[in-house]
């Protein structure tokens, strides 16, 4: 037991964004560690870009190990948790260059781990996230790369913007499935930066950009079709059927097929009582409560786990809290905002219960944030969403081309910047989350 007036241990799995975030926000009560699989950061939404340019990458990554040890001043490990241990408070990680286990002790806990994309994947594997846990790399298409080293993300993006190349001089047809903002974020990069691919992009649903507003879907389809870009909708994905060739005219099918729907969960350290049976991409994501404390799933009776002091945030929980139409929080989009905006909310909740104040606990809700999306449409176009929630066709396009272009890079550099504890990112990113009065949303006016 720590001597009285000590400092509490707080462990974070994950250094994302999530993870940054609550390094940042504890660092000075608390003594934090942080944990991660892989030795570097990267900016998820530009990943993109670094498969079609792949000297971009290095504005989208930086080494974890300096940013969190030497500037902001918390421990880094650099390892995989194999197990996390309620009861005990203890976390057990299998560091990198060890084949031993070690044992981390902790007060309390926040799981900022995100999750995979991918779901036709065994364990959820794709181009936009690395490869990073021991028992999905066993699975993996790229094996013989090691993503848990810069060096080894560096090498993927070289080998696939190689096949790009090789793809482009042939003429070769590329069909990519789904046209959600991702799939039509890659279609819109490879028609740039590789104009002679012969590009097809389908889903399932009625238009592309799924539930946003029809003036955003219509933007981005009117930019396809100028770029000759084909756009096949209502349209199950069936490979393996002559007929799906046939209707979306690729009778011979296609040179190299991306798939970029869904998501699945990568929380392969927790207990089975604490997942879910169902959700994206087969279940597995984390159970949690209105305070984000990790819950036992409802059919043994959803209590509160581990007293509370374990909490989930961002991609890797359930995203919603209730059921259709008893929605106590309806599903948060599993993107960058809300996962930190949950993350402020986990640590003012750790910081009441190390004061006493169990029982005045921040209540999440859903963030206004979580309605803003931002969809590239090569280099020089984009729009941008504001306001859109959890029905269809909601929000409004509030910006977009050039100036939506331009947002998205001044996003992406300052974001970064923040996430190196640099003050310039620092500043202009704080109050986005540290508002002290709540003009909208449906958060309470104070917190």
């Amino acid at each position: 037991m720590p001597a009285p007036g000590a400092k509490k241990k707080v462990l974070l799995i994950g250094g994302q964004f999530t993870g940054n975030f609550c390094a940042r926000e504890l660092k000075k009560q608390f003594y934090v560690t942080v944990v991660d699989c892989k030795e570097y950061f990267e900016y998820t939404p530009g990943v993109l870009r670094a498969f079609v340019r792949p000297a971009h990458l290095d504005s989208l990554t930086f080494t974890l190990q300096p940013v969190y040890e030497r500037k902001m001043g918390v421990k880094f490990i650099w390892g995989e948790v194999k197990e996390l241990n309620g009861a005990r408070k203890t976390a057990s990680i299998k560091t990198m260059f060890s084949n031993n286990i070690d044992e981390v002790g902790f007060d309390y806990c926040i799981i900022c781990s995100g999750c995979n994309f991918g779901p036709f994947k065994p364990m959820g594997e794709s181009l936009w996230f690395p490869t990073v846990h021991e028992e999905a790399r066993g699975h993996s298409d790229w094996k013989h790369i090691d993503e848990r080293y810069l060096e080894g993300r560096r090498r993927h993006v070289l080998e696939e913007y190689q096949k790009l190349t090789d793809l482009n001089k042939k003429q070769a047809t590329v069909l990519i499935v789904g046209a959600g903002f991702i799939g039509v974020e890659w279609a819109t990069e490879l028609e740039h930066f590789f104009p002679n691919l012969k590009i097809t992009i389908i889903d399932f649903l009625p238009r592309c950009l799924g539930p946003l507003p029809d003036g955003a879907a219509d933007y981005c389809s009117d930019y396809m079709a100028a770029c000759g870009i084909k756009e096949f909708y209502n349209c199950k994905y069936d490979p393996k059927n002559p007929e799906f060739w046939k209707q979306i005219e690729l009778p011979n099918g296609a040179d190299e097929i991306y798939v970029c729907i869904g998501v699945k969960a990568s929380n392969y350290f927790m207990p089975a009582e604490t997942l879910s049976d169902k959700g994206p991409g087969g279940g597995g994501w984390i159970h949690f409560n209105k305070h984000l404390q990790v819950t036992q799933k409802p059919s043994l009776g959803g209590g509160v786990w581990a007293d509370g002091t374990i909490y989930a945030v961002g991609d890797c929980n359930y995203g919603c809290i209730g059921e259709p139409g008893k929605w106590e929080m309806p599903p948060v989009p599993k993107i960058s905002y809300p996962g930190e905006e949950q993350a402020y909310h986990a640590c003012l909740n750790v910081m009441k219960m190390e004061n006493g104040q169990k029982n005045k606990l921040v209540v999440t809700w859903w963030p206004w944030g979580a309605g803003m999306f931002a969809t590239s449409l090569g280099p020089h176009d984009a729009c941008f969403v504001a306001a859109a929630n959890e029905n269809k066709n909601s929000g409004y396009m509030v910006n977009w081309w050039i100036p939506a272009a331009l947002q998205k890079e001044i996003i992406e550099t300052t974001k970064i910047d923040e996430c190196r504890d640099r003050w310039i990112g620092i500043l202009i990113w704080h109050f986005v989350h540290h508002t002290p009065v709540h003009l909208f949303g449906r958060g309470p006016w104070f917190v």
